[in-house]
């Protein structure tokens, strides 16, 4: 074959097979799909349930005194009553005088109730000048200062044994002369301090 024709077919050949191939794009090329947009999904914020509690009533303060088995300062769940101190106090002594107490008065928050002996003579002076009688018969006042802590009769300051009950400027510096006090005993010693005293004053102090 003369060398002119060759190149000819080879030429054709080659333009043939570009034609082919460019056909088969333009073919393939149309039948693709379209690309589909993107589409980020937004989720809604849930809402969080927030629980409610329900605030719970704190309990009664009161002081028990008198003629009980163990006179001080106690906590009772709201509702109670004057004879459910009594009982936390572990119950009238034997000479006490319950008939002069309303058991079934309802309780407040800071009362003192004062349980007689058979025969006493009215009730002592009240813990508060903002204190009055209920009409259970017993004495209603604030709870003193301190009802609140324990006072060291060896370590506690006069204006501090002051706030006990019954304890004046005088007593309170006749307690720090008295110093030291090897049991709450000991305080018999200071003047003006009798047994009924010191069983007021055994739930507010300590000895170290």
């Amino acid at each position: 074959m003369p060398p002119r024709r060759e190149s000819i077919l080879v030429a054709a050949a080659t333009s043939l097979f570009w034609l082919l191939l460019f056909g088969a794009y333009l073919l393939f090329g149309q039948r693709r799909p379209p690309a589909q947009p993107i589409q980020i999904a937004t989720v809604a914020p849930t809402a969080v349930a927030i629980p409610v509690i329900d605030a719970t009533p704190a309990p009664l303060r009161v002081y028990v005194s008198g003629a009980v088995q163990a006179p001080g300062v106690y906590r009772l769940p709201p509702g109670s009553l004057v004879d459910d101190a009594i009982r936390q106090a572990g119950g009238g002594q034997a000479d006490a005088d319950l008939v002069a107490v309303n058991l079934a008065h309802p309780l407040a928050d800071g009362e003192q109730i004062y349980v007689p002996r058979q025969g006493e003579a009215p009730a002592p002076p009240l813990l508060s000048t903002q204190a009055g009688v209920s009409d259970s018969g017993f004495q209603v006042g604030e709870l003193p200062a301190a009802a609140t802590q324990i006072l060291d009769l060896n370590h506690a300051t006069a204006a501090e044994l002051e706030t006990l009950p019954g304890i004046g400027p005088k007593t309170a510096e006749a307690i720090i002369a008295g110093r030291p006090y090897g049991s709450v005993e000991d305080l018999l010693r200071v003047k003006g301090i009798g047994e009924k005293t010191l069983e007021k004053l055994r739930p507010f102090i300590k000895v170290e």
